[in-house]
């Protein structure tokens, strides 16, 4: 469904004020937009990284921790 022509106008005003009172939220609406439009793919987050191998480090020590705790109970209740 596309807007007429009365739409983007108004659409345009709303816009306009929106930089005007606020550029930051204008920024980020602009941006959705773009994305929301397929023109560019989602911004690179700073920590991205950083933080994918901290979880990733951390899912394995649960891995580990989880895997110990059930080797130990096979045992326990294998010598009793």
């Amino acid at each position: 469904m596309s807007l007429s022509g009365r739409e983007r106008r108004i659409l345009a005003e709303i816009e306009r004020a929106l930089e005007r009172d606020d550029p930051e939220l204008a920024g980020r609406v602009a941006a959705i937009n773009r994305i929301e439009a397929g023109g560019e793919s989602m911004p690179a987050q700073p920590y991205g990284d950083r933080l994918r191998m901290w979880a990733l480090g951390h899912v394995w020590m649960l891995f580990w921790a989880a895997a110990v705790v059930i080797v130990l109970l096979l045992l326990a209740v294998l010598t009793t």
